[in-house]
């Protein structure tokens, strides 16, 4: 039987949420933050802050949709990188949990209020690593469907909206910079998939 690193993410992520829900002395060793991480060396927050979540549906909402492209990217990593694949896997994940939050760190660093959690940011880096592979891929969005590519523009663009206007306390910032690494990660690890990506979209359009 296949062992799935997606699965095993999940399990881990589900457990040690749900543990830090009732034990607010773990998430706040676990969350994200600037200040700690510089002027304590607390630097494993960068990872742990991908493993707690804020609640139930926050939680949920990212570890369906962590299953729903992390398997698929798994396969295609097996044939991309054949018995690499899951180092490959691991490491796009783990390196996303960091570079979403780049900005939040260096614009937080004297703020010991600031904290950041959710794996997010390291679900989007799956999903657009998804989108570079499969840009036509049919998603259902709200029982809509449109192609992957689509789905990413649109993505991408309330994002930088929501971001811009400040209108939620949601790290929008960690979500774009997820997504941008999964695409960066994805076109330097495979190359060939950038003329595969054009292709596709001159094709369709």
């Amino acid at each position: 039987m296949h062992f799935s690193i997606t699965i095993a993410i999940i399990i881990v992520t589900a457990l040690t949420s749900i543990s830090a829900f009732s034990n607010q002395t773990l998430l706040n060793k676990m969350m994200f933050n600037a200040y700690m991480v510089k002027h304590r060396r607390e630097w494993w927050r960068f990872f742990t802050s991908g493993f707690v979540h804020a609640d139930y549906i926050h939680l949920a909402l990212n570890m369906f949709v962590l299953y729903s492209f992390g398997t698929y990217l798994e396969s295609a990593y097996v044939e991309f990188f054949n018995t690499n694949a899951p180092i490959y896997f691991i490491v796009l994940y783990f390196l996303s949990l960091v570079a979403c939050e780049v900005t939040s760190y260096r614009k937080n660093v004297d703020n010991v209020h600031y904290n950041s959690l959710g794996a997010s940011g390291a679900v989007s880096a799956v999903v657009f690593a998804c989108i570079i592979i499969e840009p036509f891929s049919q998603l259902s969005v709200y029982g809509i469907k449109m192609p992957a590519v689509i789905y990413g523009l649109l993505y991408l663009s309330l994002e930088f909206y929501l971001n811009k206007t400040k209108r939620t306390n949601i790290n929008h910032t960690a979500h774009i910079e997820g997504a941008l690494f999964g695409i960066a990660f994805t076109l330097i690890t495979k190359p060939a998939l950038f003329s595969n990506f054009i292709e596709q979209v001159k094709n369709h359009f």
